[in-house]
């Protein structure tokens, strides 16, 4: 009996996708997410929500964070410290109120403690929300305030309060600093800068 020795093709993952540069969130696009989530009470969604735009890091390194990174004894720090897994440089970022209260409120409903991971997986006990949840989980903020999610990713949390620092202020170096860039070149493309300035501007001129 013949039999077929023709190796199975794999279908690509990013068949049918939008590869390129996420586009960040707006301001009116975070807070619809955000009152979403207060409103359905999901308290962990919500912490990790706020964390995401807070902490402005990768996937990978968002959802390796524990408890101690982010809560010295019983209060919640306002600022932490990150090791990038990918650059190996070290990163600072302010943790706002708003996000302090979302993030004490999970680790209490959640009875964390100092060495566990912030965003525990809940099928293996002992590991960390893995990054393709951490993505399911955006494209179902996405989707419920009706964007496009071709056009997003996990990565726009981490560009959306770059982009938002860099329309308020314009100082290129304090977004370079704020996401561990060894160059400022590396910001400006990260920015996309012509990009937002055009868009700005269209903004201003609309009638």
């Amino acid at each position: 009996m013949q039999t077929n020795t023709e190796p199975t093709k794999k279908t690509p993952w990013n068949k049918g996708k939008l590869i390129g540069q996420k586009v960040p969130l707006k301001l009116r696009d975070i807070w619809a997410i955000r009152i979403r989530l207060q409103m359905s009470h999901r308290v962990r969604e919500l912490a990790l929500f706020d964390l995401a735009l807070d902490s402005k890091l990768r996937g990978c390194d968002l959802v390796q964070l524990r408890v101690r990174d982010v809560q010295h004894g019983d209060r919640m720090a306002s600022r932490a410290m990150i090791m990038q897994q990918k650059t190996k440089r070290t990163v600072q970022f302010e943790i706002t109120p708003q996000t302090r209260d979302a993030v004490g409120e999970w680790i209490q409903h959640a009875r964390l403690k100092g060495d566990d991971f912030l965003f525990p997986n809940r099928v293996h006990r002992l590991g960390h929300l893995s990054t393709r949840q951490y993505a399911r989980s955006f494209e179902g903020w996405v989707n419920e305030i009706g964007l496009d999610p071709s056009n997003y990713g996990t990565h726009s949390m981490r560009r959306t309060k770059a982009t938002l620092i860099y329309r308020r202020t314009r100082n290129l170096r304090a977004v370079q600093l704020l996401h561990g860039h060894a160059k400022l070149e590396s910001t400006v493309r990260y920015l996309g800068i012509e990009v937002v300035d055009a868009l700005e501007i269209a903004e201003q001129t609309e009638v």
